[in-house]
């Protein structure tokens, strides 16, 4: 359908059981919550999925979200096939009662938390008060001449005001700030599950066939598709392609239409996806084979009497 073959080789070490990437099982699917795994998988497997944390310094927002990354079904099973990665379930580790000892040792760790943080705060306190000692002497002295305090008698160091600065300093547990740290900073004992069933097989088979073509591949729904087609990372590039799957190779002409001229404003290029008659592979793995089907719009010709639907330009493959 008018794209580029770009199958890349497999990364080193896939298929081997110690390099395998953990996917905690979460609502049917896998989660990534460590940042050196969500990186390998965009940058050596192109797998993208979508970021579902808040960042804890500006609270929610679409456009500022960080880990951890949820996977859609086909994309952890994809991963999972792969030998990429192993789908594993930490249910009976994560509602353990802890232990006296951890219990301790976590509040051995938010006590070294708190005191980190005050230490800072009154450093960054200090510092402040350091590089505007002029501004803060001057004032002190104006307020005691208005007391009726002798001039003469008015004697102000810098040291003194920071002696004071440091003495008054309070640190507000209250306000304190409570890191709850994305991945586990202890390993935890885990299951490992199988993978989650497709639902939709035509969905899974058409992923995988544009991943194997070295497209990034991701969820459509923002563009009215099932798929979105990259010719690099996301964050790079701008989705070429938008895949649309069919039931039946039969669409309605109104429908057909609707498709493409969302694509055209979208600027991307339309392509349908659908099972054939035929089927393909050997030895009991016959599979429906599944076509693609290019459609383009021209514009409206009618004016140049190319009739209706003379502004579709389709291609099959």
């Amino acid at each position: 359908p008018g794209f580029v073959n770009k199958t890349m080789d497999p990364p080193d070490g896939i298929g081997e059981e110690s390099n395998k990437i953990n996917l905690t099982l979460i609502n049917g699917t896998g989660y990534v919550f460590n940042v050196d795994d969500y990186m390998t998988l965009r940058q050596q497997h192109r797998i993208v999925g979508a970021l579902v944390g808040t960042c804890n310094m500006r609270g929610w927002s679409a456009n500022d979200c960080t880990l951890p990354l949820e996977l859609t079904t086909y994309e952890t099973r994809f991963l999972v096939e792969r030998g990429v990665a192993q789908l594993v379930s930490k249910h009976e580790s994560l509602l353990r009662v802890p232990t006296a000892n951890e219990l301790a040792k976590y509040h051995e760790l938010l006590e070294a938390s708190f005191t980190a943080q005050a230490d800072s705060l009154k450093t960054a306190k200090l510092h402040e008060t350091e590089c505007n000692m002029s501004k803060i002497l001057e004032g002190k002295r104006k307020k005691l001449l208005k007391a009726g305090v002798p001039k003469a008698d008015i004697v102000l160091e810098a040291s003194q005001i920071l002696q004071e600065t440091a003495d008054n300093f309070v640190f507000e547990r209250k306000n304190a700030q409570l890191e709850i740290a994305c991945a586990h900073t202890q390993a935890l004992a885990f299951k490992i599950v199988d993978a989650p069933a497709i639902v939709n097989a035509l969905k899974y088979k058409v992923f995988c066939d544009f991943w194997t073509r070295g497209y990034f591949v991701t969820a459509g729904d923002a563009f009215g598709a099932d798929f979105l087609l990259y010719p690099g990372d996301p964050l790079q590039y701008h989705a070429s392609h938008i895949v649309i799957l069919l039931d039946t190779p039969i669409i309605q002409p109104l429908d057909m239409i609707a498709k493409v001229r969302l694509s055209v404003i979208v600027n991307k290029i339309c392509i349908f996806a659908y099972f054939g008659e035929e089927v393909e592979g050997v030895d009991g793995n016959e599979e429906r084979a599944v076509h693609y089907q290019t459609v383009q719009w021209e514009g409206n010709r009618e004016k140049f009497g190319g009739g209706v639907g003379a502004g579709l330009r389709s291609q099959e493959s």
